[in-house]
């Protein structure tokens, strides 16, 4: 079978086409369906011969609970039909990729061991985005496992600066 990403980007690419009057509506509603497209058992529920697309595309529907323009309920029909609904959250990912390059900017998740006030979180979002030299579009993820500090990924870079990373670092130091 192809590539998941192979599978995904044409569907990033054809929505990103016909939605650059609206990248960020697009976005937004296209974030809510991959995050239910991703979900195991409702891929499960899909591949069950006995389900109609129809219900598929009814259960996901009521799943978002929001009211979806003809845009993505005509995307996510094509998505079901196709077979490609494992491919979604690929393709949502593509598509933010893609609109991003455009803007100049890219997402950074940061992972901290306690939730970061809004008003430092700006401050941490500055220093980033100096560090990296873009604009970033942070979001931000706790991990009790890092005990103190953040870890931060933007793209294949990661800058890490937890406790749990510097622990490593000194354990690495005292067995070699």
């Amino acid at each position: 079978m192809a590539e998941l990403a192979t599978i995904a980007r044409p569907y990033a690419e054809a929505l990103f086409q016909s939605s650059r009057s609206d990248l960020n509506g697009a976005s937004q509603w296209l974030d809510a369906l991959a995050s239910v497209a991703g979900n195991v058992r409702l891929l499960q529920y899909a591949g069950n011969p006995r389900v109609t697309d129809r219900e598929v595309y009814d259960l996901i529907v009521g799943i978002v609970r929001e009211p979806l323009p003809p845009v993505a309920q005509n995307f996510l029909r094509t998505v079901i039909e196709n077979g490609r609904l494992a491919a979604l959250p690929e393709a949502a990912a593509q598509f933010r990729a893609m609109k991003n390059a455009l803007g100049g900017a890219s997402d950074a998740v940061v992972y901290s061991a306690f939730p970061i006030p809004a008003a430092q979180l700006g401050e941490v979002a500055q220093a980033l985005e100096k560090r990296f030299g873009r604009r970033l579009n942070v979001t931000v993820q706790e991990d009790a496992s890092l005990i103190g500090g953040i870890r931060v990924v933007v793209g294949d870079e990661v800058l890490d600066t937890s406790v749990k990373a510097r622990l490593e670092q000194m354990k690495v130091a005292l067995t070699a």
